[in-house]
This record gives structure tokens, sequence and C-alpha cells, in this order.
């Protein structure tokens, strides 16, 4: 899976990895049949009703309209998500961290018909292989991607956590943090430390002041570890 950075409100940068390929695929199959199914019902039900095609074509139109705009109103009402990807896990996200609005949404339903009808999918396919960030053109237009939510991993879970009991934070005002802003502050912490890499840790203490207004003067290094395991202490605390 490629990874895609993703800027939050508070200028954190948090790196998600895209949808893959086979996922998207297969979302795409699922949500096939869903909409087959729903059509089928309905044409079945006026049907059993007695209800003909000729004399009453119009009413047709109304029961199918649902599964015409399936994949427009069940990403706006589903946070980007559809029968489809919920099962497989992806959603469509805005690559510059905001919620996507129905325009977006809009402009992506509205360019399947070049990137999956027009083509069968092939013009979809071959912008997201082509392109390596789970964009397709629709996605282009709308400023989107659709990311995998299969690895969500907690904070907690990715490090150790023992802080002694008698441990006392530091920084309250860590807790303006998620918890995938911090997790991606301790990745680079870490990897920092592996490299010796002093500049990217400097930064990043730079950066969480910016944010929390702290003012300290511990030193980076020592800022950071703090700033990390007194937001564990916090969200364990709740």
């Amino acid at each position: 899976m490629n990874e895609i950075q993703i800027e939050t409100a508070q200028n954190i940068s948090i790196h998600q990895n895209a949808a893959h390929l086979g996922d998207r695929m297969l979302a795409y199959i699922i949500d096939s049949i869903v909409i087959f199914v729903y059509t089928l019902l309905m044409i079945l039900l006026l049907v059993y009703m007695n209800i003909t095609f000729e004399d009453m074509w119009h009413l047709y139109l109304i029961v199918t309209l649902p599964a015409f705009f399936y994949y427009l109103l069940l990403e706006y009402f589903m946070n980007g998500s559809t029968v489809g990807k919920k099962i497989m896990s992806i959603r469509v996200v805005k690559l510059d961290g905001s919620t996507p609005n129905f325009s977006s949404y809009f402009i992506r339903w509205i360019m399947r018909i070049v990137d999956v009808v027009m083509s069968s999918g092939g013009v979809a396919v071959l912008t997201i292989l082509l392109r390596g960030n789970g964009q397709r053109l629709g996605d282009i237009a709308a400023g989107t991607t659709v990311i995998t939510e299969k690895k969500k991993v907690k904070l907690q879970d990715t490090m150790v956590a023992n802080l002694p009991e008698t441990y006392r934070p530091s920084y309250p005002q860590v807790t303006v943090f998620k918890d995938a802003e911090m997790q991606t502050i301790k990745e680079l912490f870490s990897s920092a430390k592996r490299n010796g890499d002093h500049n990217v840790i400097v930064s990043l203490s730079k950066k969480i002041k910016e944010v929390t207004n702290i003012t300290t003067q511990e030193k980076p290094i020592d800022f950071v570890a703090t700033v990390i395991k007194d937001y564990i202490y916090y969200t364990q605390e709740l």
C-alpha cells in the first residue's frame, strides 16, 4: 500500500495508507451486487403489484433513482463510505485533511461516467496505478483519495506505556492532539532517534510548541519524549 500525507487543521502531517486497488475492486463488486439486488427487488415488487412499465414507466424510474444515486448518497451520508467500502474498511477523504463536502462527492460521482462506466473501470484502474496515491480521475478533480482503515492502532498498543505510579505530567496542553496525530509524532520521534537525526527532533519540538503554546527550557529530545509520555498519561486517565 502506498503511503499518502494528509495535513490536519493543526498543520500536523498524518500519514495514511492509500486503499489497495484490490480492496477498491472488491468494494465495487459488493456495491454493484447491492445495486443489482435493490433494483431487481423493486422491479419484482412493481410486477407483483401488476404495475406495467408501459403504463407507469415514471414509477419505475422513481423507485430506481436510489440505485442511480447510490454512490453519491451513501458516500455523503456515510462519511465517505458505501456498503462495499465499509466492508473493505476503506473510505473517501480530502487530501487537505478536511471532510469532503457534497460538491466533492458529486464531482467523484459524475466523473464515474469516464472513470468506470464508459471504460468499464479501465480508466480508473490505470489512473490509480499511475498516480500511486489512490486517486482516479474523479478523485483528482475533487481533491480526494481513498484510504484504508484496516491498520488502525492505538498509541498505547505501539509503545510501552507503563508509566511509574509516581509519574506526574508536565504539559496538560498535549490533550489538544488526537490519537492519530500523537501516533505520527511518536513514529517521527522514534525514527529520528534511531537515525540520529537531531534536526527532525528540533523541528518536531518547534511544531509541538506552536500548536500547544508550550514554553519550556527542556532540550528538544527530552521535551518531545515528555510530551509523548504526558499524552499517554492523560489518555490512560480518561
